[in-house]
């Protein structure tokens, strides 16, 4: 062999030598790559653990209860219309009056004295007009003279109507039947016009006055009879009728409602106690319900998981009724969804979950 062709030789050994190499440490790349796409894959394969129920309906005793607070029937401020000084209180704190008894007067010595005065005009007036009729049917006295006499006692007439009128508003009357809950004068005292004496409150009936949301306030109608109880009185029912329904609500989007009540004489009811006022509905309707644990943000802005082909899908949705620990939906779910009531802490949209059924399912 030349000189020549062994230097070829070597040089040929050399390059596939080194392509050897060069493709042994490609192989040797590709299976390290291939390793971590692997441990890749398996660490992305990590499912969460949740669980869920199913959703689905159910036929729920359409009733409503609502607490709320007890207001007097009616109530109102006894007044004095003139002023003057008091006498003749016949009233006590505690005490029930009647409307229009007369719980005390106003001595006032000005209004006796103008009485007197009028009176007398009037009588000095009749006279005049009879001593001028008199005088003009002799041609004695003109008929100017008589009509200025007679309208001298159509004044005092009037004058002393206006004091009739003033004097039996110095009588203090009871405005409306009920219990004195406040006294604010004593015998003697000098009091002004429009002074607040004293306030009644009537309990022979009450008021509750409840408030409730959007989507509860459209079933309810002025009329309905209802049923209203305390824990004061257990066990006892108390009949009342809704007799006002508030036309706006307020930001929160609640509206007031007021039930009517008649008080019983065997376990009678004060202004101020709390009571439950149950809006029966008796017809049953059927309801899609999820538990209130669903809720990842709370009713405010309802959102709930479901679970579609293993992956946790982020669903906003309607509700309807606040049934405590189920919640009505109106929209945005199907009867039949799993919807994911354990585990939501550790989810966000479109992530790969392992469900299990809760033990407690809708269904």
């Amino acid at each position: 062999m030349t000189s020549r062709n062994r230097k070829i030789l070597i040089y040929s050994l050399i390059g596939l030598a080194v392509i050897a190499l060069i493709v042994w440490r490609l192989a040797a790349n590709k299976k390290h790559l291939d390793a971590e796409k692997a441990k890749t894959a398996t660490v992305k394969e990590v499912l969460i653990p949740v669980n869920y129920v199913v959703a689905g309906f159910q036929n729920i005793n359409d009733e409503l209860i609502k607490t709320g607070t007890l207001i007097p029937y009616r109530e109102a401020d006894i007044n004095a219309i003139t002023g003057g000084r008091l006498v003749g209180v016949n009233f006590r704190l505690g005490s029930y009056v009647r409307q229009g008894q007369i719980l005390a007067r106003i001595d006032n010595e000005n209004m006796t004295l103008n009485m007197r005065q009028a009176e007398l005009e009037r009588d000095r007036a009749a006279k005049d007009v009879k001593r001028f009729s008199v005088l003009v049917a002799g041609n004695a006295a003109t008929q100017m003279n008589l009509d200025d006499a007679k309208l001298r006692l159509d004044n005092a007439n009037a004058q002393i109507n206006i004091l009739r009128r003033q004097s039996s508003d110095n009588a203090i009357k009871a405005p409306i039947s009920g219990e004195v809950t406040l006294k604010n004068s004593e015998q003697g005292e000098f009091v002004g016009p429009g002074s607040v004496l004293g306030h009644i409150v009537d309990v022979s009936r009450l008021k509750a006055s409840v408030m409730v949301n959007e989507s509860e306030v459209y079933s309810l109608r002025t009329g309905t009879k209802v049923k209203v109880t305390t824990d004061i009185f257990p066990g006892v029912q108390y009949d009342g009728t809704i007799t006002y329904i508030s036309k706006q609500g307020d930001a929160a989007h609640n509206y007031q409602v007021e039930v009517t009540i008649s008080n019983n004489s065997a376990n009678p009811l004060k202004a101020g106690t709390f009571v439950n006022v149950n809006f029966t509905r008796p017809m049953e309707r059927a309801m899609l319900l999820v538990p209130r644990s669903a809720f990842v943000e709370g009713l405010k802005q309802p959102k709930v998981y479901i679970i579609r082909d293993s992956i946790a899908i982020l669903q906003q949705v309607v509700i309807g009724r606040d049934m405590g620990q189920q919640v009505e939906i109106a929209g945005g779910l199907n009867e039949g969804d799993k919807v994911i009531v354990n585990g939501q802490i550790n989810l966000s949209d479109s992530t790969k979950v392992n469900a299990q059924p809760l033990k407690t399912n809708l269904q």
